[in-house]
């Protein structure tokens, strides 16, 4: 890969990232003014590289962690401009496991874990991010539940659709139950490794690791946060469902159409998760698959003719 040092305008390079983004960094130098009223941009020295995820969109985030405020993406295949780099949270990625994350010009920071750079010539950032705290409970305090969100109507199936149970397992927790008000899915017990299959036809819109630290690729436990290996599949109708907790990279790529019944990945329990099973999502209205638009799975495939036991 063909990379190189360069100088150019903060904002030139934050206007070519994809997505909602942050304002430009601000310069070492400040700006000054010229004899003629106008404002000189002070230039920036970045260093470029290659965002390689895969096929999914490379998150930007706020700041340097995968639990930061996502505020924009750039595609896989396309160049970052990186100012500097900070050293936070570890990460498992396409092209790397580090704990740099790489702050850009547009002022974003995308884990260095997915990037393709020099490897030299990027310098350390001279201040760090101010990463809030969790506050903690006040003392004997109860822990306030998540606020339920009302699911929205289910659609009407689609003329010619096809569905079936992505897994041949039991249902261990149902959709938004009074214990768990924010969970968007149902969990399917299954033995380690057990295939996942496409519940209906479609076109791979999403593969990724979502985990609050470490590595999808090994065991995860309820004290983490995430879905582990996740596969998102968007079909007729404006539905999207969701695979999560894999036990490895989903075998399938984002693009690429799939059968009902096709292989997408196996059961484990990576991310958030107390041993193997399939946490499964249906959204309707999507995509972007989100909390406000996810249904039961349950009801879902029983509307049309599928039941899971």
């Amino acid at each position: 890969m063909k990379v190189r040092r360069r100088t150019t305008l903060a904002a030139v390079a934050a206007a070519t990232l994809a997505g909602t983004l942050l304002p430009a960094a601000a310069p070492a130098a400040a700006a000054t003014g010229t004899g003629t009223g106008t404002v000189a941009k002070a230039k920036v020295p970045t260093v470029t590289g290659t965002a390689r995820t895969g096929g999914t969109p490379l998150n930007m985030r706020r700041i340097p962690s995968p639990a930061g405020e996502r505020v924009g993406a750039v595609a896989s295949g396309k160049t970052v401009w990186i100012l500097c780099q900070v050293t936070a949270q570890q990460v498992t990625g396409t092209v790397r496991t580090t704990d740099l994350w790489d702050h850009l010009a547009n002022g974003s920071y995308v884990s260095d874990a997915y990037v393709e750079r020099p490897a030299t010539g990027i310098p350390k950032c001279t201040s760090a991010p101010v990463i809030p705290a969790p506050v903690p409970p006040k003392p004997g305090a109860a822990p306030v539940p998540p606020k339920a969100v009302a699911a929205p109507v289910l659609p009407k199936p689609v003329a010619g659709e096809s569905w079936q149970v992505p897994v041949g397992a039991s249902l261990v927790s149902g959709f938004r139950t009074v214990a768990r008000p924010a969970h968007d899915g149902v969990d399917l017990s299954a033995a380690r490794g057990t295939p996942i299959l496409a519940a209906a036809a479609g076109t791979v819109i999403r593969v990724v690791c979502n985990v609050s630290a470490g590595s999808c690729d090994v065991d995860g436990n309820r004290t983490l946060s995430g879905c582990g290996w996740y596969a998102e599949v968007q079909h007729a109708g404006g539905v999207v469902t969701r695979y999560c907790h894999m036990v490895r990279r989903p075998v399938v790529a984002v693009g690429q159409a799939v059968k009902r019944g096709q292989l997408l990945g196996h059961v484990g329990t990576s991310g958030s998760s107390s041993g193997p099973h399939l946490h499964f999502e249906v959204h309707v209205n999507a995509a972007p698959a989100t909390h406000a638009n996810a249904v039961d799975p349950i009801a879902f495939l029983s509307a049309r003719g599928v039941t899971v036991r």
